[in-house]
């Protein structure tokens, strides 16, 4: 008997790829906080100048928007209140912790699979969620301890893998139709929740930002804006065909990115039990492209309208 065709292969490669770009995320905020613009702000400013740059093609395509706009408003609210406290995260505690907090995401994600998905709990499954949170408990924990979150960055970035959970979860069950609107919904809430949380009494004194500093790292943002186009799409369009737990766990090639730039970049720590994590994530997501997917999933789905 043949093998069934693997349509998951491309959208796998897509958000291991994309994910390993956003692992170097943490670079331009850092540079551009060093400007003088506070670290609640340089989320809020990235995403603001990738929104301008969609706006054009926004106004193209207004009747898609006000056609369909509450179906893919939920995935929206979520996928880019998920990016907006991870930039925050990234800038408010370290980036090792940061990155492993937000990657619990699978368990979430897993949970909301098994419960309205269909899916089993099969062997790889199973094997890349307990491999992916054991990297995360070597990596942070004290020996093998969970590591609690204590900073606010902590929880910001354990929040954001959750929201991530629900917003892939919303994605693939609207399907791979409006691929640019939903794009479009997950930055526009990016932006939209991280100005929330700068001029919300969160305890944190947070400046806007004013002209001078926004030109003095003109070209970072110019930099990082044109690296998003293709980024944020490579996190979209996966999350529409492949299950949210293949994502979260594919998803971890970020942290391979992020670590190890962080340690070749910084005086944050890399040593063995940081080389140890980082290879139980690389298992993670070979055990999890190794699964099949389960054909069952596209039945569950509620799909989109085709694009017409």
């Amino acid at each position: 008997m043949s093998n069934p065709v693997r349509n998951d292969i491309w959208p796998s490669i897509a958000i291991m790829v994309s994910s390993a770009s956003w692992g170097l995320f943490w670079l331009p905020l850092r540079h551009i906080e060093e400007s003088g613009i506070h670290a609640l702000w340089t989320g809020p400013v990235i995403f603001a100048a990738l929104a301008i740059v969609f706006l054009p093609f926004v106004f193209w395509r207004w009747r898609n928007f006000v056609a369909i706009w509450k179906d893919f408003i939920i995935a929206g609210v979520f996928t880019g209140t998920a990016f907006a406290l991870y930039a925050v995260s990234l800038n408010m505690t370290e980036v090792v912790c940061a990155l492993l907090l937000f990657y619990v995401s699978p368990v979430w994600s897993t949970i909301l699979g098994l419960l309205f998905l269909g899916e089993r709990m099969n062997i790889n499954r199973l094997l890349g969620v307990v491999m992916g949170i054991g990297g995360l408990v070597i990596i942070l924990g004290d020996g093998f301890s969970f590591p609690f979150p204590q900073k606010a960055g902590d929880w910001f970035a354990l929040i954001s893998g959750m929201c991530w959970s629900l917003g892939s979860f919303r994605l693939f069950q609207g399907g791979k139709s409006y691929i640019f609107e939903k794009t479009f919904s997950f930055v526009f809430w990016a932006v939209v929740v991280g100005a929330a949380l700068a001029v919300l009494p969160l305890g944190i004194e947070s400046d806007s930002p004013r002209l001078e500093q926004i030109q003095s790292v003109w070209i970072w943002i110019a930099g990082v804006t044109l690296f998003l186009i293709p980024a944020s799409w490579m996190i979209i369009w996966p999350a529409t065909v492949l299950s949210p737990a293949r994502i979260g766990i594919l998803f971890m090639a970020e942290a391979i990115a992020g670590i190890t730039s962080a340690a070749l970049l910084t005086d944050e720590p890399f040593g063995t039990r940081e080389i140890a994590g980082t290879l139980l994530v690389i298992g993670a997501a070979i055990v999890e492209i190794a699964r099949p997917p389960d054909p069952r999933q596209n039945k569950m789905a509620e799909k989109l309208p085709a694009e017409p």
